[in-house]
């Protein structure tokens, strides 16, 4: 491949001139097609990396999960907080999902959740947990 072929494959008016399309169209199947690639190497990077392969029913099955596991990270991401909506699926695993935390039980089954203090993500996992269960229910005293 000489540089003049390469310069002509690049060049957005000719392949727009070529295909018949428009600058914007070209420009928004450009991004659909990223967001497609960004799905693809967070779900390559995290659960598709440990597939079974051994038989296709297991990685049907697998590839569901997958898929499941992903819109559910993705979600939590979006009700964490403007950052966690943007970030990559093993930061939001890393930030809000991986937590350090202390687990203490009280009488009656009421369960305790301490958190590290001075945790970077602490408010954003505040947020996700109160947008996902709700506020925490007042004690009587």
């Amino acid at each position: 491949m000489t540089l003049s072929t390469t310069r002509r494959r690049r060049s957005p008016p000719w392949l727009t001139r070529k295909l018949k399309i428009k600058m914007t169209q070209a420009e928004a199947q450009h991004r659909d097609h990223a967001v497609v690639e960004q799905v693809f190497a967070d779900l390559f990077d995290g659960p598709l990396a440990y597939m079974p392969y051994g038989s296709f029913p297991a990685n049907g099955a697998w590839l569901v999960l997958a898929a499941i596991a992903h819109n559910l990270t993705r979600a939590a991401g979006c009700l964490a907080g403007q950052w966690h909506a943007v970030a990559r699926g093993a930061t939001i695993r890393g930030h809000l999902i991986g937590v350090a935390a202390r687990i203490a039980r009280r009488g009656h089954g009421e369960i305790t959740l301490h958190l590290l203090e001075g945790w970077h993500a602490g408010q954003e996992w505040l947020s996700l947990f109160e947008a996902a269960c709700g506020p925490p229910l007042a004690r009587a005293a």
